[in-house]
């Protein structure tokens, strides 16, 4: 992946999570900023890094074992990662990547 920047806050701001349509303090592991793969043509101006942001505390929140918050990071990094190349939220569940 070119041009896509991954990081790890803390927690999810407001701003995060009306990014997704979600109140505060629901639960956000990760979250996708950018213009998906699928939607850019083949001559567009230059874009800012896409930006792929995992929330440490909800994860570590939910999880009760190490293994537990490897595999939930593994799949919201894979989640994340498929909106970059424009997977969708429907069909990332049908996937099991809810």
């Amino acid at each position: 992946m070119d041009n896509v920047e991954i990081v790890v806050d803390a927690w999810p701001d407001e701003a995060h999570y009306a990014t997704v349509g979600l109140e505060p303090g629901e639960t956000l592991f990760g979250l996708y900023e950018g213009v998906p793969l699928i939607e850019r043509g083949i001559v567009a101006d230059p874009l800012l890094p896409d930006k792929i942001t995992i929330f440490q505390g909800p994860l570590e929140e939910a999880c009760d074992t190490d293994d537990e918050m490897a595999e939930e990071i593994r799949k919201t990094v894979v989640h994340e990662v498929a909106h970059h190349f424009g997977i969708d939220d429907a069909r990332l569940a049908e996937l099991g990547y809810d």
